[in-house]
């Protein structure tokens, strides 16, 4: 029998209970696939996170880390809020040494950092290119009328573009009805963006029934195509934005060099346990 820590962490957000709830589970040894994916299940959260030190080193002697991200269905390659979760759980509860920690995931290598304002993670920006939306999706989502809508070139998260916060808080999905469309074009997940109020540049909601989250409270990853455009058309190299799900959480993204992006936000430990497989 392997026994693995576990934690809950809401991340994203200051408060338990707000934000995205991650699962993390910190491995000594390496386990095979189908059980990250029947503890992603069992834990049922948008995403359960699986880091390992690498190099055969103590977990909390390492700064080098193995890290995955599955879903209740699969894995994915991309994962901001899981990995702000990883990082607090490295940096505030195994004591890991220094103040930055490397990780080498499908998406190549990340880094987490303590700052003043939270953990900074320095991940892809991702480009985008207009694209045209299915006339079934915005009848499916509820959409009234949209300005226009983009596609991130990596991470193909379908991003819509609406005018006001009233546009993005009044949806409510059919998500059977998205689960049933097919998409001439890779789709990983639609979000809806608008232009933000005196706290925050943008305002944004992601769903993504195809993976089993109808819709995610907070999500990392959405918000590095979000920081492309955000920032090109607001002239901006430092943004506050604000996901508006029923949990809510915010970030702060700030535009680097090199076609990097800082994702930047706090988070908080809301269980500890053990799993036994």
């Amino acid at each position: 029998m392997k026994v693995i820590p576990i934690y809950y962490v809401d991340a994203f957000t200051k408060e338990c209970f707000t934000g995205n709830p991650a699962a993390v589970c910190v491995l000594t040894e390496s386990i095979e696939d189908k059980y990250m994916q029947l503890i992603a299940k069992e834990t049922n959260l948008s995403e359960t996170a699986f880091v390992q030190p690498l190099a055969g080193q103590a977990v909390h002697q390492a700064n080098r880390y193995s890290l995955r991200w599955f879903t209740p269905k699969c894995e994915v390659d991309l994962c901001g809020h899981a990995t702000i979760a990883t990082s607090k759980i490295l940096f505030n509860r195994l004591g890991i040494n220094g103040e930055q920690i490397i990780y080498e995931t499908k998406s190549g290598r990340l880094t987490a950092r303590k700052t003043d304002q939270g953990i900074s993670l320095d991940f892809p920006i991702d480009d985008f290119s207009p694209v045209a939306v299915p006339a079934a999706i915005i009848e499916a989502m509820g959409i009234e009328s949209y300005e226009n809508a983009i596609i991130g070139n990596n991470t193909k998260k379908l991003v819509i573009c609406v005018k006001t916060k009233s546009d993005v808080l009044k949806l409510t999905p059919d998500f059977e009805k998205m689960k049933n469309i097919e998409f001439a074009m890779t789709v990983k997940g639609v979000g809806v963006t608008c232009s933000g109020d005196e706290d925050y540049d943008c305002i944004s909601r992601y769903f993504n029934p195809w993976a089993g989250i109808n819709e995610d409270p907070v999500t990392g990853s959405v918000h590095t195509v979000l920081a492309a455009y955000w920032s090109k058309l607001l002239k901006k190299s430092e943004l506050r934005a604000y996901q508006a799900s029923d949990r809510g959480g915010e970030m702060v993204l700030r535009i680097l060099t090199g076609n990097r992006v800082e994702l930047i936000g706090q988070a908080v430990v809301v269980l500890k346990g053990e799993l036994y497989i």
